[in-house]
């Protein structure tokens, strides 16, 4: 998609976590507070909103709420994809004015059938894009939690960034001990210590998570370096080779590996080196939704490389990996 087009379309981030992460006083602290920003917040269940706000609709399905310093808040009990709609309409008419969205996901909720209501339905594609997913996790206990609920692991995987919350509550060690693990867990995801949801507006916002941008930073010596005793569901990989893939046979693997594994993948995401190709081929997808588009242009000088990183529950790393090479073109030795 190009960059003019997508500069048109309202941005969206997901806001998760599990319950008493601290959702919620991050969302109190947008709606209440005078950033400047003009953002829609969608809330699928009852936050603390403010009393003291002209109420513009009052139905059964779902309440609107004008707050002090411009920002909307939705609480909806229907389908996101129908108050994504009713919020263009609005938008659209002059009756409601939001430069982006933000949507609160319940504690208990899997991120990822919210994210791919922006790549199953057209009308919403072509108006709104989904900037990122955030996940609040709380230090306290976010060790715990992670052991007892695929949820929340599932939250971790999706995430773009990672706020970690009441780092005041437990020590130092603790706190890096927990980010070790959510780093093992998703090390595409960037980890943010946070207190009492002060987390800046602007770095939660335009972070491009799921954007097909042409970076894909992630630390070489991560597996290495990271304590990792815990036997998750949800766990990451990543593939790097300088041999360049061959597209057709990569097509058909990749293909092959979304079909059989897709609900387990959570996110995967790459910037290839294609055999024929100038540009770096980027491709990414969520769950059963993928998609790539070409990148920038690969300099003469620079060196050429793959590398892919694979978020997911219980998928089988042994076989991605050895299929990934046996898609690479290898030169003759001769």
């Amino acid at each position: 998609m190009a960059k003019k087009q997508q500069s048109r379309l309202v941005p969206v981030t997901i806001l998760t976590g599990f319950l008493g992460s601290g959702k919620t006083t991050l969302l109190n602290r947008i709606l209440k507070e005078q950033h400047g920003h003009k953002i829609a917040v969608i809330e699928n269940e009852f936050g603390e909103a403010g009393v003291d706000n002209e109420i513009l609709i009052d139905d059964r399905e779902e309440q609107i709420v004008e707050m002090n310093n411009g920002c909307i808040c939705c609480t909806v009990r229907g389908d996101l994809q129908r108050i994504l709609g009713e919020l263009k309409d609005k938008r659209e008419r002059g009756k409601l004015w939001f430069e982006r969205i933000i949507i609160e996901t319940t504690g208990m909720a899997d991120p990822g059938p919210v994210a791919q209501t922006f790549f199953l339905d057209e009308e919403i594609r072509d108006y709104y894009l989904l900037d990122s997913v955030i996940t609040v996790v709380d230090a306290k206990h976010g060790q715990k939690t992670l052991d007892d609920f695929r949820e929340a692991q599932e939250q971790v995987g999706f995430a773009d960034r990672i706020l970690l919350s009441k780092t005041d509550l437990v020590s130092e060690d603790e706190a890096d001990k927990l980010r070790s693990r959510l780093v093992h867990m998703n090390p595409r995801a960037p980890v943010k210590k946070v207190n009492f949801g002060d987390a800046p507006v602007d770095e939660i916002l335009d972070i491009r998570g799921f954007n097909l941008n042409e970076v894909l930073e992630i630390d070489p010596e991560f597996l290495e370096n990271a304590e990792h005793t815990h036997d998750e569901q949800v766990s990451s990989f990543v593939f790097r080779s300088s041999a360049p893939f061959n597209g057709p046979a990569l097509e058909e693997f990749l293909s092959g590996v979304v079909r059989v594994y897709g609900e387990n993948l959570l996110r995967y995401k790459g910037v290839l080196h294609v055999l024929g190709i100038a540009q770096r081929v980027i491709f990414q997808g969520v769950q059963m939704m993928a998609s790539g588009e070409m990148g920038r242009t690969w300099g003469r000088d620079e060196k050429r490389s793959s590398t892919m990183v694979f978020i997911g529950r219980n998928l089988p790393q042994d076989m991605i990996m050895k299929g990934l090479e046996g898609s690479l073109v290898r030169q003759d030795p001769s």
